[in-house]
């Protein structure tokens, strides 16, 4: 047996590592590996051979050699099959290295006196928004990804604030309670993954676009590489939340499509793709009317699922115009079939009017459409249209009657069938009854038919009504959200948005009856979520609450990662001049976990260095960014395992709800 065979047979028997075929995980192993899992060490120190391999002896100490082990297994022809020789030529590369391979963690911080447009691609809107973002390498991060503290606990009702006492939870203890966390996205996630691993129905994200010029264009080389990876650290984060049977939509533009398809297709598995979505977001108006070339006036939705096997979405219909095509009409419709006579329906609807077929539209005007319109509702079992059905698709039974309504051209076949719409034949054509394409849609009987993978009908017309709250352009309608939440969910199910903005999608979920869970790391001032669901519990009528018959109601709770370093990343980014930087300089130095090459005292050299630097172009804003490296960003927040530390001073009441919140993992 060869040494990798041996090693790949010995990193089976741990379950985490293989797939539902038995095949290797090697980003499992991967990821086990840079965590220093006890268990994959446990295992590998089981075998001798291994053990000499990867380990190395110091003074009866046996040292895990993390670098030699993930280097060895990362190489091409570790698994020398097929299937993994394809991945190796397919997969997203940064330095030379698989994106999948590498174990860095993208964090973001938002200037907070700016309306951050989460998604906002709009030319008219020229303001650049900056993020300071920070790869952090693998060995850098050691307590980064723990749970923390949550504080300042408070639930809102159609009463006002209330304070938290207690979560409701199920039957399987999980939190039945619509809850809003505000703090960095991807370190809330990890710290409630415990408490909602599984059991999440639908996430929905709304996340920068990476369009070149919106907050992400300041980094170098950030357009397609760090975007990625802040992308992959929360895409991978987030499907540990999903059900089987759940779902996950991005919303993307054409920048980065391409690319995110493909993160998504190893994080989620090509076969679990569900489709891509393209939603028209805008009319050729204004400036866009007179532009060269191919005018863009789309942006798509992504689309994934846990297992697709298990993946059920509902089969919904949308508005359309009369089909036209609806052209002819029964006249004895209730008579036997083997008596009906045909006509066109502008006849019928002649004959039923009075008015001789010329004069229909003359007389009738405006109120053409209307009418007829209405006469095709009242008769819609008679209203039909003529088209050959797709013989390969029919079933052998189906086969055999189209072939004898050819045979007799002149006789109406009828075919029953059970749980489907009858099928009716004459001259080996199938008749098509505008019954079957009337919907009732926000309380209406209109045309409709099946929702499509064109969008066209969301358009934000309305959009800086909706809420409640003063709405940029580039937000998401409420409509659009709540079909997605619609095609995908019930009532009851759970909810995931951790790009929650202005708070668009948890509104929506609430009008729905969703339970949801969203994550904010900004403060929006008068468009804030917490603003937003307010409204909604106060029973505003705007966006989806005519066609959900929203009246008010519920209840939600909103609470926040203890700060420690990240207190003083909110003082870096609200500082308007060198000066007012070198006093939170000062702050740090006295109060702040620096990272360990840092000297809390500042050369006088150095001070010098520094205001030369802010009279740079962008001077202030390359100060903040290098101020921010400064932090040690293992404690941005109050990990848990500190939660009784006198240096955070936690609260008696706050340690009571963490403990109530974690319920069995509080002392994990």
């Amino acid at each position: 047996m060869t040494f990798n065979t041996k090693l790949i047979n010995l990193l089976k028997t741990d379950r985490r590592f293989i797939d539902d075929d038995g095949e290797l995980l090697i980003a499992a192993v991967q990821d086990s590996a840079w965590k220093i899992d006890r268990g994959l060490v446990k295992l590998l120190l089981s075998d001798k051979e291994i053990k000499q391999k990867f380990f190395e002896e110091i003074e009866k100490h046996w040292i895990f050699n993390i670098n030699t082990f993930i280097d060895y297994v990362s190489q091409k022809n570790f698994l020398d099959n097929s299937y993994t020789r394809f991945n190796n030529h397919i997969g997203l590369t940064i330095g030379g290295k698989f994106l999948r391979e590498r174990g860095e963690v993208a964090i973001d911080w938002p200037y907070k006196d700016c309306f951050i447009e989460g998604g906002q691609t709009k030319e008219e809107e020229k303001r650049k928004e900056i993020i300071f973002n920070e790869v952090l390498a693998q060995d850098e991060i050691n307590r980064l990804l723990a749970p923390k503290v949550l504080t300042n606990f408070t639930r809102y009702t159609d009463k006002g604030k209330q304070p938290v006492k207690d979560f409701k939870r199920d039957k399987n203890s999980v939190i039945q309670e619509n809850m809003i966390f505000k703090g960095n996205n991807l370190l809330a996630l990890h710290t409630i993954k415990n408490q909602f691993r599984g059991q999440v129905k639908l996430i929905y994200i709304d996340p920068p676009y990476n369009t070149g010029t919106d907050s992400f264009g300041y980094n170098d080389n950030f357009n397609h590489s760090t975007w990625l990876t802040f992308m992959k650290n929360r895409l991978e984060i987030a499907r540990e939340f999903l059900k089987n049977n759940g779902a996950i939509y991005v919303s993307i533009d054409e920048n980065e499509i391409g690319y995110i398809q493909i993160l998504m297709d190893d994080i989620f598995g090509r076969e679990n793709r569900s489709g891509i979505i393209t939603v028209k977001r805008g009319s050729l108006t204004g400036h866009k009317a007179i532009n060269e070339g191919v005018v863009n006036l789309t942006e798509y939705l992504i689309s994934y699922c846990m297992k697709k096997p298990l993946w059920k979405p509902k089969r919904l219909v949308v508005k359309r115009d009369r089909n036209v095509r609806y052209n002819n009409f029964i006249k004895n419709r209730k008579g036997p079939i083997s008596k009906w006579h045909f006509c066109s329906l502008l006849d019928a609807f002649s004959e039923y009017k009075n008015i001789s077929k010329r004069e229909l539209k003359k007389t009738l005007g405006s109120e053409f459409e209307y009418e007829i319109f209405e006469f095709i509702k009242a008769n819609s079992d008679a209203v039909i249209q003529f088209a050959y059905p797709d013989f390969d698709k029919v079933s052998k039974d189906v086969q055999t009657v189209i072939k004898q309504s050819q045979a007799n051209p002149q006789k109406i076949f009828h075919v029953k069938r059970e749980n489907e719409p009858d099928i009716y034949l004459l001259n080996g054509q199938r008749l098509l009854f505008y019954s079957e394409r009337l919907f009732e849609i926000d309380g209406e009987i209109v045309t409709a038919e099946p929702l499509s993978d064109l969008w066209d009908d969301v358009l934000p017309n309305d959009l800086h009504n909706e809420g409640g709250v003063k709405l940029k352009k580039g937000k998401k309608p409420e409509k659009l959200i709540s079909r997605i939440i619609d095609l995908n969910t019930d009532a009851g199910d759970i909810f995931l948005d951790f790009y929650l903005g202005s708070g668009t999608s948890v509104a929506v979920a609430h009008k729905m009856g969703r339970q949801y869970i969203g994550v904010e790391q900004l403060e929006y001032g008068e468009n804030d979520t917490i603003v937003r669901l307010q409204n909604v519990i106060a029973g505003e009528k705007s966006g989806v609450s005519k066609s959900v018959n929203w009246n008010g109601g519920g209840d939600f709770i909103c609470c926040e990662l203890m700060k420690y370093n990240e207190s003083f990343m909110d003082l870096i980014q609200s500082a308007k001049t060198s000066k007012e930087l070198l006093k939170v300089w000062q702050g740090m130095a006295e109060d702040s976990f620096l990272n360990w090459y840092v000297n809390p005292k500042i050369p006088e050299d150095a001070v010098k260095i520094f205001i030369e630097l802010g009279k740079e172009k962008n001077g202030l804003i390359k100060q903040k960014h290098k101020m921010s490296e400064l932090l040690d960003k293992n404690q941005l927040y109050v990990n848990l395992s500190e939660i009784d530390d006198a240096q955070f001073k936690v609260s008696k009441e706050d340690k009571t709800l963490n403990k109530a919140f974690y319920g069995e993992t509080y002392n994990a």
